[in-house]
């Protein structure tokens, strides 16, 4: 062994490098799809086989999916809108924008007692439809019978009648009395005699109306048809410028809009009121 180390002699060779991998294909190694060919014009719905170096994958048809997208957001929307379309009252509108409109407002210079005397005759020939009334040369007018008459009346549109404040625990609007031109839930809107709009309210209120007691229509009036027009000493007339009976309304057990009162069943009961 020597035991000197010439520091400067030249290391011996080293070993050859390995050689690197080199890619030598003429494709790259990406794959290739490459759609397989077909003898017709493809459909919208059909999947389009495709190859991948020799396996074959189905690949989503964009169209498709589109149409069952736009099929589902088709069906969300008709169930939104019946959901709007529940919250909407009467006229097609949100509750409370009704009366922010102002749609039910009178203008009361439009209150004028003449003006309606049309609709209260209207009402007398709705009357004498509804309670079969007879005419007037069928003989001496007969007592009304309140067991055939109460129950048609609870569900009759009041909108023309003429009705009468008889007790009230509100002495300021004792004795008044009008034609009603709008019923509500809890009061009756009327025009006077004196061509001014009244509220009424129906809670802890007796009111009194007239029926008449003969038949207002003509014996050859025609459901079909339109009324005649009165003539002109008869378009003045009330219910209470001929035979009539008086009827009581209890307010506290009315407390109901008209179109309620027509599907709702009524049941006898005394009343204590006032």
């Amino acid at each position: 062994m020597d035991p000197t180390v010439d520091l400067y002699r030249q290391l011996p060779a080293a070993k050859a490098a390995p050689v690197k991998l080199k890619l030598t294909a003429a494709e790259p190694f990406t794959p290739q799809y490459v759609q397989s060919a077909v003898t017709q014009a493809p459909k919208p719905a059909e999947i389009y086989p495709t190859r991948v170096k020799g396996r074959m994958l189905l690949l989503d048809n964009s169209a498709k999916e589109s149409r069952l997208k736009k099929e589902r957001n088709e069906k969300k929307a008709k169930v939104r809108e019946a959901k709007e379309r529940k919250k909407l009252g009467v006229l097609g509108r949100r509750q409370g924008s009704v009366r922010e409109l102002g749609l039910w407002r009178f203008d009361e210079s439009q209150a004028k007692f003449a003006l309606f005397l049309p609709l209260h005759h209207l009402w007398m020939g709705y009357m004498s439809e509804l309670l079969n009334l007879p005419q007037s040369s069928s003989g001496p007018p007969r007592a009304p019978q309140g067991a055939a008459m109460h129950p048609k009346l609870l569900k009759a549109d009041f909108h023309g009648s003429f009705i009468t404040v008889y007790q009230t625990r509100n002495t300021a609007i004792l004795g008044i009395s009008g034609i009603i031109i709008h019923e509500t839930e809890g009061t009756f809107k009327v025009v006077t005699n004196e061509d001014k709009l009244k509220i009424l309210p129906k809670q802890n209120t007796i009111f009194t109306f007239a029926v008449p007691v003969y038949s207002t229509l003509p014996p050859t009036h025609d459901p079909s048809h339109p009324l005649p027009i009165p003539a002109p000493e008869e378009s003045l007339q009330t219910v209470l410028d001929g035979p009539h009976a008086l009827l009581e309304l209890h307010g506290n057990q009315f407390c109901f809009r008209s179109a309620d009162r027509a599907g709702k069943k009524f049941k006898a009961k005394e009343s204590i009121e006032l």
